[in-house]
């Protein structure tokens, strides 16, 4: 393969990864890894989990990067690799209750604010994000995770460790919540 693969973007290196080229999957992880493994410790508090998810998630990128389907499909790299991670870590978590252990909590909220919530308050306008800011932090993962991460009603249980039927009633409160605060 020709060319580092230091000045190419993330879809380009999945692109490359596709075609097997180890350098541009180094680079990928070098990229990414942090990133991701900040995501999925806000969400489990389990390192093992974590590492496991991790590992999980890199090796599947390794082995589907050719069914990527890029920005022609309307996706990007980073998000096609949290898709891959977030159902990874639903897994898991399934796999721990399977084993009759209860599944881990997500990280509780902490005072210092996410940068993921500080990213969305820039994207969404000041109404809109006042509008989520009044919801309360059960319906805010809910949102979080059905909307922003695209995980399913079941992926969303397993992921928050509440039934299905808590996680629907809590997307319909919120969305309601959201129509009322912002008419």
């Amino acid at each position: 393969m020709r060319g580092e693969p230091v000045g190419l973007d993330e879809e380009q290196l999945v692109r490359r990864v596709a075609r097997g080229d180890r350098r541009a999957f180094e680079e990928l992880y070098r990229r990414t890894s942090p990133w991701l493994t900040v995501r999925l410790r806000r969400r489990c508090s389990d390192e093992q989990i974590v590492a496991e998810v991790l590992q999980e998630t890199y090796l599947a990128v390794w082995r589907a990067a050719g069914a990527f389907a890029g920005t022609a499909a309307g996706g990007s790299a980073v998000g096609w690799l949290w898709s891959i991670a977030a159902r990874r870590l639903v897994d898991a978590f399934r796999r721990r209750a399977h084993h009759a252990q209860p599944p881990a909590t997500a990280a509780p909220e902490h005072s210092v604010r996410a940068a993921e919530d500080e990213a969305l308050d820039a994207v969404l306008g000041d109404e809109i994000g006042d509008a989520l800011r009044t919801l309360a932090p059960e319906l805010r993962q809910v949102l979080r995770a059905m909307v922003l991460d695209g995980l399913s009603v079941r992926e969303t249980s397993a992921l928050l460790g509440v039934p299905e039927g808590t996680v629907k009633t809590r997307a319909r409160r919120a969305r309601i919540a959201l129509r009322e605060a912002l008419s």
